[in-house]
């Protein structure tokens, strides 16, 4: 028989109750979970007093309990969304941002973690030493501002208005005058990594960390319609166009330096070079920019970034081995791959270089990626068919203020959905809602298999190698505490488990939010 809609509802409080009740820590969580506690991880193990900022940890759990409101009118789960918001308002920092990771039991505590587990992590560079400012790495402070203007925005509340103010005011400080942004701000002179500077000042594609806050900056328009954000949006769009390569490369690096605009090294295993991945990601943001402005300034030169994509893809053979169509990273002058490889055991005595050997290399970070250039190039042909005034009919820079999207969690809000362009999933069926309301357990949560595990801190390792192959592995030896995939996994519960879930039962609710 068909799923009773209430069921569905019954068994979304009870799966919150059991993540505020036993799992939140003061309204934080981090990524995965043992049944007893006794280890927890976000992408590295973690405190019990440890939360995670970055997805799918604390504000992504935030953005799913307001999503459960709408879907509901439920105010359990309003009030779980706002012990979340509470708590990252709590834990910002002083400048306006948040880190990767924040800890409730103070300073020392994250100063200790980042020097025991953090510093021996051997592929998770970020964390191998404190900065103590914060970061726009993986939308890290932007998920968290987006969750304290949709909670402003749904009740009018005004203890979220200083902390989102101070996160406006954070964004628009770190901006460089050329419109990009730093990995992580307020900027450190202090470190250096392997003999290189310290990568977090350049302006940063990777991981979303610009297109983040040019998303934030637009949603925070759609409530407030401040109109001082429209120049720094600009600025930021436009950036995208300094920083393409002239000449046979027009293209993108993952990081570019502010002086001369030009790629910049970032981790070790992140060489400078130009980058095919982030260029066919930029040429989609650029399309995006085309239809909030109407400006075919965006378009003008992404036909010479399809060119060097063409020109730069796999062989067959290759393509066919890796199932891939491009490398990576393309040395800056020649095109030439740059194959990522390391050798060593442990962050003490390990070490990643590039040749030009595409076998054995690391898999943590792929030396070869999957561009569709096919699919971007049909969007391209269709904007430029397009007259600008219709392109950006529906741009949320253009006109007053208008509501949030109503779902955060069910879907990825992009620049595209906020032009008023919805990928809409097929909604849940009964048969699946009645399969996800039987797979939650006794306690209340669903228990996933946790394919991540990660070797307990036991020190630093030591100058010689450990005997082994550890070149293609995710982890090292014992000494490393980055995390890898478990060959027998156990039970437990998982962050991004529970999201997904969850979306199943509101999608089954409320089909639109699919």
């Amino acid at each position: 028989p068909p799923t009773d809609k209430a069921k569905a509802v019954a068994a979304m409080k009870r799966a919150t109750r059991f993540m505020t009740d036993k799992v939140s820590r003061q309204g934080g969580y981090v990524w995965y979970y043992l049944p007893d506690f006794s280890r927890t991880w976000g992408e590295m193990e973690a405190y019990p007093t440890s939360i995670w900022i970055q997805p799918p940890g604390t504000p992504s759990i935030g953005h799913l309990y307001l999503d459960a409101y709408h879907a509901t009118g439920d105010e359990q789960f309003y009030k779980a969304a706002e012990q979340t918001a509470d708590l990252l308002a709590k834990v910002q920092h002083p400048e306006g941002g948040w880190n990767y990771m924040e800890d409730l039991a103070g300073d020392a505590s994250i100063r200790k973690w980042y020097a025991t587990i953090g510093k021996n992590g051997w592929r998770l560079e970020e964390f191998q030493h404190y900065y103590g400012n914060c970061t726009f790495d993986d939308e890290g402070t932007t998920v968290a501002a987006v969750l304290l203007l949709r909670m402003y925005a749904e009740k009018k509340d005004p203890k979220y208005l200083a902390p989102l103010k101070k996160a406006v005011a954070f964004v628009l400080e770190s901006q460089y005058p050329i419109g990009g942004w730093p990995q992580r701000f307020p900027l450190r002179d202090e470190f250096h990594d392997h003999g290189l500077p310290d990568y977090t000042r350049f302006i940063t594609f990777n991981d979303d960390a610009t297109a983040g806050n040019i998303k934030f900056l637009t949603l925070y328009y759609q409530v407030f319609g401040d109109k001082r954000v429209f120049a720094p949006i600009r600025r930021a769009m436009d950036c995208f166009i300094a920083c393409q390569g002239k000449g046979s490369q027009p293209v993108w690096g993952l990081q570019h330096t502010p002086e001369d605009l030009i790629p910049a090294s970032a981790r070790t295993y992140e060489p400078k070079a130009y980058v095919t991945h982030t260029t066919g990601t930029n040429i989609e943001l650029m399309m995006q920019f085309y239809e909030l402005t109407g400006d075919r300034k965006y378009l003008r030169r992404l036909p010479e970034a399809f060119a060097w994509l063409d020109k730069v893809k796999l062989s067959p053979e290759l393509a066919a081995k890796t199932g891939r169509t491009h490398p990576t990273f393309l040395e800056i002058g020649t095109d030439k791959p740059m194959y990522i490889h390391r050798r060593g055991s442990n962050v003490i005595n390990g070490e990643y270089f590039h040749d030009d050997n595409p076998d054995h290399t690391v898999i943590h970070y792929s030396s070869f990626r999957t561009v569709e250039t096919d699919k971007l190039r049909r969007r391209y042909a269709e904007l430029m068919a397009t007259d600008p005034q219709k392109a950006s009919r529906h741009s949320p820079l253009k006109g007053g203020k208008k509501p949030l999207p109503k779902y955060f969690a069910t879907r990825e809000v992009t620049l595209d959905t906020l032009n008023g362009k919805l990928d809409h999933d097929v909604p849940t069926d009964a048969a699946k809602a009645g399969a996800v309301i039987a797979a939650l357990n006794g306690e209340g949560y669903w228990a996933t298999p946790l394919r991540m595990t990660s070797n307990p801190y036991i020190g630093d390792g030591p100058q010689p190698p450990t005997p082994g192959d550890y070149c293609a592995a995710y982890v090292g030896d014992k000494y490393d505490t980055s995390p890898y995939c478990d060959p027998d996994p156990k039970p437990g519960i998982a962050s991004q488990d529970f999201i997904d879930n969850m979306v199943a039962l509101i999608t089954y609710l409320r089909p639109e939010a699919a």
